[in-house]
């Protein structure tokens, strides 16, 4: 479906209005230099929130100066102490046993975001794959006894599912062409099923990305072993409406890859609510709600500030070299309801937006904590259009509200939660931060991976060690001396 070029959007309507006043002042005389370029407006500009919530360029100015202070800060991890994960062994196309990267990771999680522990073990699932094959993408699912935080006791139960299981659902319109399997979420239901949400991509269609689902069959064959028996009720849940959030098609009518826009759809986050059951997931904006394109740039609510805040960094921004990018930039974090079965029952407004800011906003993660709902995306500098920002730099932000729905707040003021700024090259590079609440405490465990893909012939992509942020109402700290283990889930020793 392609986006309706038709329809008349806010600037567009305000432009007219504003041609019809212009024409009036100029008819009585002498009244168009008084009333419009003495108010230091252009035509164009508009105020349109479209009823959610925004990462605003004001906040975002802010940050550069911000992350100095240790508050924010991704600690600085000991080189020399970094594991691979042993148990991250699979076959290459050949079918060569190897070493494999290991990179985002989720933890099965109980509905209110907790870990959940699943017959004594607590069970994470993370992309893996052959360092030398970047189209080797898939989901694995990895294992160990609670409180077994040591890095070396992961166990690996392997692939999540088999090739032939993208085929096993002849109905489905969208499974069959899936190429690589990218990151979502996983809870443990009710009746103790594991229920996994991931990303479908499709490289045979210009990057299609769709929030999927399975039932992920786990038994226990013995005291010290988790095994995948196979997967039930595998099937896509949303790929795109094209009104709220842009679909693959709108993408490929811009220019597809020539076109400078970074199309996304992914990384499904499970929360449920007063028994209601959605999807928290990245996006970007669709026709209804604010899209794409130079309009945008003229639209204040995604400045935030005062109004000579916006006209000038509105000038800047049409002036300078980012403004292209800023165009394009409408990321948001969007959310669906789902049915008891799973299946998609409600499209519904996004949590927040980041048009002319950014197109990227990453791992979708949401909970609630002491009353308040908690809303965590992960954003790389180098995708932004935000002076001040490197190209290094990497961040969580964090945003609080008092309902699922919003508005949401920035934490600490602008939106902040952490920096981490390392050479890519470097083998503590951390990036796909995700925090977890904790039962029975103000923390939060924060998980990550550390080092590239493929960068190292020796180490690879490896659970990097976790940490502790503690969480205050609506503000935050990375907790001095707090670093835990590789990929431990939890704040117990």
């Amino acid at each position: 479906m392609k986006a309706n070029s038709t329809k008349a959007t806010p600037w567009n309507v305000l432009r007219k209005a504003t041609a019809v006043t212009f024409t009036t002042a100029l008819l009585v005389g002498g009244g168009l230099q008084a009333s419009a370029a003495g108010a230091g407006h252009d035509a164009k500009d508009h105020n349109d929130s479209y009823g959610v919530s925004h990462i605003t360029r004001y906040d975002m100015k802010k940050i550069p100066q911000q992350q100095q202070s240790d508050q924010f800060k991704v600690p600085q991890f000991d080189e020399s102490k970094i594991k691979n994960i042993a148990s991250a062994q699979g076959k290459d196309k050949d079918g060569n046993t190897i070493d494999l990267d290991v990179w985002d990771s989720w933890p099965l999680q109980n509905a209110d975001g907790t870990v959940a522990e699943y017959k004594g073990y607590e069970i994470v699932f993370a992309l893996a794959g052959d360092p030398k094959d970047a189209d080797d993408t898939s989901v694995y699912m990895f294992y160990k006894k609670k409180g077994d935080n040591n890095i070396d006791n992961w166990k690996n139960a392997g692939r999540v599912f088999k090739d032939s299981d993208k085929f096993a659902n002849p109905n489905d319109p969208f499974l069959k062409d899936q190429t690589q399997e990218w990151s979502g979420s996983a809870t443990l239901t009710n009746d103790g099923k594991v229920r996994l949400f991931y990303t479908d991509y499709s490289g045979k269609n210009y990057g299609k990305q769709t929030l999927t689902t399975a039932q992920v069959n786990v038994t226990q064959p013995d005291s010290s072993t988790l095994k995948i028996t196979g997967v039930d009720d595998h099937k896509s849940i949303f790929d795109g409406d094209g009104k709220i959030y842009q679909n693959v098609q709108q993408y490929i009518d811009e220019g597809a890859y020539d076109s400078g826009d970074n199309h996304t759809l992914r990384d499904p986050h499970y929360v449920e609510d007063n028994g209601h059951k959605y999807l928290v997931f990245e996006a970007n904006t669709g026709t209804e709600d604010g899209y794409q394109g130079e309009e945008s740039l003229y639209n204040r609510a995604y400045y935030g500030g005062n109004n000579p805040f916006f006209q000038s960094e509105k000038k800047s921004l049409l002036e300078g070299p980012n403004k292209a990018k800023a165009e394009k930039a409408n990321g948001a974090l969007g959310i669906i309801e789902l049915n008891d079965d799973y299946s998609l029952k409600k499209v519904m407004k996004p949590l927040i937006t980041s048009n002319t800011v950014t197109d990227e906003i990453e791992r979708a993660n949401i909970f609630k904590k002491d009353g308040k709902w908690y809303l965590f995306t992960d954003s790389r500098g180098a995708k932004m259009t935000i002076d001040g920002v490197d190209e290094k730099d990497v961040y969580m932000l964090g945003y609080v509200s008092n309902s699922l729905t919003g508005k949401y707040k920035p934490l600490n003021g602008t939106g902040l939660v952490l920096n981490m700024n390392l050479d890519p090259n470097d083998k503590t590079f951390t990036y796909s931060h995700f925090a977890i609440p904790q039962a029975n405490s103000d923390n939060l465990v924060v998980t990550s991976y550390m080092t590239n893909r493929g960068f190292f012939k020796d180490h690879k992509s490896t659970f990097a060690p976790s940490f502790l942020v503690k969480l205050d109402g609506d503000k935050t700290s990375v907790v001095k001396n707090s670093i835990l283990e590789q990929g431990q889930l939890t704040e117990d020793k």
